[in-house]
């Protein structure tokens, strides 16, 4: 079975490291990753702990699939409780990290406590210790990956850890590993460094070999990759232009939010789009992209690696980020941009690079930009305050914001505290454009309807990774629904979060769903794992995971008035586009979504829907 067996508990109290049987009955129940490190996480801490205590956990993760021949299967999570939301985290990342620690024997880490000082967690293969982290701590990841490698003399050992944003608790800090690929969202990286816990370096020369059945498995993973090599998107689309293909897409049906989501298209995203990243510039005649990059196992390869044009004025005497590195996605594209009015190609990607550098969101922190920029506008904020003009469009301002944030500097602790503190700080907390303090992505909730009971009802906060609705909506898959209307969006909702719970804990990457359906996926659990998983047992799984979380959730104190959007997007029509005249739909589709998932009018569970998903 395609599980390690094994769990590595780190008391950061103690300092001390053991190894301990993973319990196979839940893994049976929950898969792995999301769902298996949930179930441990809500059995051992409390709802109501503060995310920055040494009472709360925090535990690394991989799925079944993680480290195998499964397309995608370089996958891990970080699951906490978040210090941005106070809600359940659980946020993933790609890279080589998760195959690495898979590789080294181990399915799980959860550390607990804190460390009096410092510290990085060191394991290879069987053997983990904890090491000291004061000569790193003050590092960015940047420094930081470097330098580790260097200390144990291995450039394969694979890191995951946290930059300055982390040490200086900006509350949506980031976990990063191989330089870019990021643990991103909910402040995971801000518990990480609340605990003292600087990096995890790993390395692991054990393979995954334990495969139930390993002649269907291999063919299982063959035939599912020739599904996603024949997808548009996951075959073409995605290797090509990466998740940026959709800039251009989303504007144009009138979904793009402008300006913090005063508007719902923005006129310079051709400027930051995929298609300007691979055009040559007029400065140097070369393109931003340098080349496409694919995680561990991947076939899709839709990471950019990106150059930023060497006399721009935010690299000028920089030569530190002369080189390429991690270039923009579409979500970062959008909240360094089209929410700040930004169509600077080059601005966005330095700013992108110093999220890498030091483990920052770029959602949450450009969405946060966004609202500053509006108070700026009204005048409650003065350039006095902020030590720039801060009209939207001013890509100096961005770049500058980007810097004193993510080293804790001047008005960016404000910056860092996100939307949602930041604007009730000066008044107007109806300008965080926020769901359970987690700032939204980038789909504006009046042009795609589905997305806004979507991110209503995230788990972990506005969210377009729990119920990605924009691929029916927009792009057809697998069936075409229409993005304005709200009749049938809580029904496809709910299958869409369901079935993304599953992708999330098998330990495959959630963007093989624009081709595979639990169809594709099942046969590949099935002979890696265990017969037990069938098409209408992974559905339930998929459904006992979304319930669990969510009772997690109200036990901390979370309540049907949690489910709600910004009153812009619930009361100010869109203003062109398709959607023009439209707002979200809300109201209408919450109810309805309450009664599919069996749970009461207030968004509680039913001790009926208790009781048939084994919670």
């Amino acid at each position: 079975m395609s599980w390690t067996g094994k769990i590595l508990r780190v008391n950061l109290t103690e300092g001390s490291c053991r190894s301990e049987p993973l319990n196979m009955e839940w893994a049976k129940e929950y898969i792995g990753q999301r769902g298996l490190a949930t179930r441990y996480f809500i059995n051992e801490v409390d709802p109501k702990v503060d995310p920055l205590s040494p009472e709360n956990k925090i535990i690394w993760a991989t799925g079944p699939l993680t480290g195998t021949m499964a397309s995608t299967g370089g996958r891990y999570s970080v699951i906490t409780k978040g210090a941005l939301t106070g809600a359940i985290a659980c946020s993933n990342s790609g890279g080589y990290f998760g195959a690495e620690l898979k590789m080294a024997g181990w399915d799980m880490i959860i550390f607990e406590g804190r460390s009096a000082t410092p510290v990085y967690l060191s394991i290879v293969d069987d053997e983990a210790e904890l090491l000291d982290a004061s000569w790193l701590w003050g590092k960015s990841v940047w420094e930081t990956e470097p330098a580790i490698r260097a200390k144990h003399q291995d450039p394969q050992t694979r890191i995951s850890c946290i930059g300055r944003a982390g040490e200086t608790g900006c509350l949506y800090a980031a976990v990063v590993n191989d330089l870019h690929r990021a643990a991103g969202r909910s402040g995971v990286g801000t518990v990480m460094g609340s605990k003292n816990l600087k990096a995890i370096a790993v390395r692991g020369t054990k393979g995954v070999g334990n495969i139930r059945d390993a002649r269907a498995f291999f063919k299982a993973t063959a035939d599912a990759k020739q599904v996603l090599k024949d997808n548009a998107v996951t075959g073409q689309g995605l290797p090509a232009y990466g998740t940026q293909v959709l800039m251009n897409v989303i504007n144009e049906i009138g979904a793009m939010p402008t300006r913090n989501h005063r508007q719902v298209q923005f006129e310079g995203a051709k400027d930051i789009s995929a298609e300007a990243m691979v055009a040559p510039r007029p400065t140097d005649g070369k393109a931003n992209l340098v080349t496409n990059q694919a995680c561990f196992g991947c076939t899709i390869a839709c990471g950019r690696i990106s150059k930023i044009d060497e006399k721009h004025y935010t690299v000028e005497n920089k030569p530190q980020y002369w080189g390429a590195s991690g270039g923009l996605e579409y979500e970062a594209a959008w909240a360094l941009g089209s929410a700040n009015g930004v169509n600077d190609l080059e601005a966005l990607t330095y700013a992108n690079f110093l999220c890498n550098e030091d483990g920052m969101d770029p959602i949450s922190f450009g969405a946060t930009v966004g609202a500053v920029m509006e108070l700026y506008e009204m005048g409650v904020l003065t350039k006095e305050q902020l030590g720039i003009d801060a009209s939207f469009g001013n890509a100096k301002a961005l770049t500058y914001f980007a810097e004193i944030t993510v080293k804790g500097e001047g008005f960016g602790r404000e910056i860092a505290m996100g939307s949602k503190r930041l604007t009730a700080k000066y008044g107007h907390p109806e300008l965080s454009m926020s769901v359970k303090a987690q700032e939204f992505p980038a789909y504006d909730a009046r042009g795609v309807q589905g997305m806004g009971l979507a991110y209503a009802t995230s788990n972990r906060g506005a969210c377009h990774l729990r119920g990605y609705t924009v691929a029916s909506e927009v792009l057809g898959i697998p069936v075409k629904t229409d993005p304005l209307a709200t009749e049938g969006k809580p029904e496809l909702v709910k299958a869409f979060q369901d079935a993304t719970a599953v992708f999330d804990s098998a330990g495959v990457c959630i963007f093989t769903t624009f081709a595979w359906t639990l169809a594709d996926l099942q046969p590949q659990l099935h002979a890696a794992c265990d017969e037990s998983f069938t098409m209408e047992n992974l559905a339930v799984i998929g459904e006992r995971i979304w319930n669990m979380e969510r009772d997690f959730n109200n036990r901390a104190g979370f309540t049907r008035a949690d489910d709600t959007l910004p009153k812009r997007l619930l009361t100010e029509p869109a203003q062109t586009g398709p959607a023009k005249g439209l707002v979200n739909g809300l109201e209408t589709m919450l109810p309805e979504y309450y009664r599919i998932r069996g749970w009461t009018g207030e968004g509680e569970l039913t001790t009926e829907t208790r009781q048939r998903l084994g919670l």
